[in-house]
């Protein structure tokens, strides 16, 4: 796969990065992260960009992990209904 080299600019940082992925998605990751940090930040003033990026990081990996848990809580729930399906034909088919 080709690499990409994507100039971004992050909390007044400018970094170069090479990515996979299309310069639109990197910069799109960029957008929802800085909309984070913006979150995190609200109103009052600008504390240390590291730490605001870090409780950022933080605050989306929490997000992830939770999605994580419940796709993986609904896949077993999925897995549950068709391991009874299966039972219930099982039991409503005469053996020949």
């Amino acid at each position: 796969m080709e690499s990409h080299r994507v100039e971004i600019d992050i909390l007044g940082n400018r970094y170069v990065i090479r990515s996979q992925a299309p310069a639109d998605h990197v910069r799109k990751l960029v957008a929802f992260v800085e909309g984070r940090v913006a979150e995190i930040r609200g109103d009052g003033p600008a504390p240390d960009p590291f730490k605001l990026l870090a409780l950022a990081a933080l605050d989306i990996a929490d997000e992830l992990l939770r999605l994580q848990e419940d796709r993986s809580r609904d896949d077993g729930d999925a897995s549950a209904r068709v391991r009874a399906l299966v039972h219930l034909l099982d039991s409503a088919v005469e053996p020949a």
